[in-house]
């Protein structure tokens, strides 16, 4: 069980599934998995996404954008949703989060109900996403006082930094898995507050890596790994700020 804090930094959750080629897939299904989950996410609209790709072509690596309709499916205060596209399957859940507890339920519910609907072949890509906005109530800090996870500056480097973006990612489940952390400077609402996003997104790194069936002992695996490294990021200083509940 993961610390609990009274003033969390979370601001959105995320678990997405991408499912392999050849899942049967139409026009149809996003309808048919509404039925199925209108209950508890009564509210339906119709999005358009954009997503970056790099391509290797022969100048090397390009940015193609692709253009992207989905069909969200909202509970009544709008905060947790469901997106579907094509072999693509995601539920957000925005802050106030509602523990674990209550966020596994429901991508268990909207998975499940998505292979009720079609024949999954596979999965593609499995993710956990936790972002986190950190604002930090002084305007002249030490990275090393707040966090574990920060970037390290020479002596003989300049000291004061405007921007920066750190990240690294880690193996899991013998290179079945990754979990990518990053740490970025973030606009804040204050010149005052510092503020920084500390970004974990733990996803499967290998195509069927693991079986439709075992995706609630996955997501739950992936959390674990997720709560231990938020923790290995900060310092008490920050959960001092979060407000540790003991």
């Amino acid at each position: 069980m993961g610390r609990k804090y009274a003033n969390p930094p979370l601001v959105e959750a995320v678990c997405e599934f991408r499912f392999t080629p050849d899942t049967q897939w139409d026009m149809t299904i996003p309808g048919l998995v509404y039925e199925k989950l209108k209950d508890e996410f009564p509210r339906r609209e119709q999005r358009l996404f954009q997503e970056i790709e790099l391509i290797q072509g022969p100048d090397g690596l390009q940015r193609q954008i692709r253009t992207s309709e989905r069909i969200v499916f909202l509970m009544e205060d709008r905060k947790t949703f469901v997106q579907i596209g094509p072999r693509l399957l995601a539920i957000n859940c925005l802050a106030p989060y509602p523990t674990w507890a209550g966020f596994k339920p429901k991508i268990v519910k909207a998975f499940e109900a998505l292979m009720d609907t079609t024949d999954v072949k596979g999965l593609q890509r499995v993710g956990l996403r936790y972002i986190n906005l950190i604002e930090i109530p002084s305007s002249q800090i030490k990275l090393e006082d707040y966090f574990q996870f920060y970037l390290f500056l020479g002596p003989e480097l300049p000291q004061v930094m405007v921007n920066f973006i750190v990240g690294c990612e880690f193996r899991y489940a013998h290179d079945r898995d990754l979990c990518r952390v990053q740490l970025i400077t973030t606009p804040s609402s204050s010149s005052e507050r510092p503020a920084f996003t500390l970004d974990i997104d733990y996803f499967l790194a290998q195509p069927k890596g693991i079986k439709p069936e075992e995706v609630a002992e996955w997501v739950e695996q992936a959390h674990n790994e997720i709560e231990q490294i938020f923790e290995g990021c900060i310092t008490d200083r920050l959960r001092e700020l979060f407000q540790e509940v003991k």
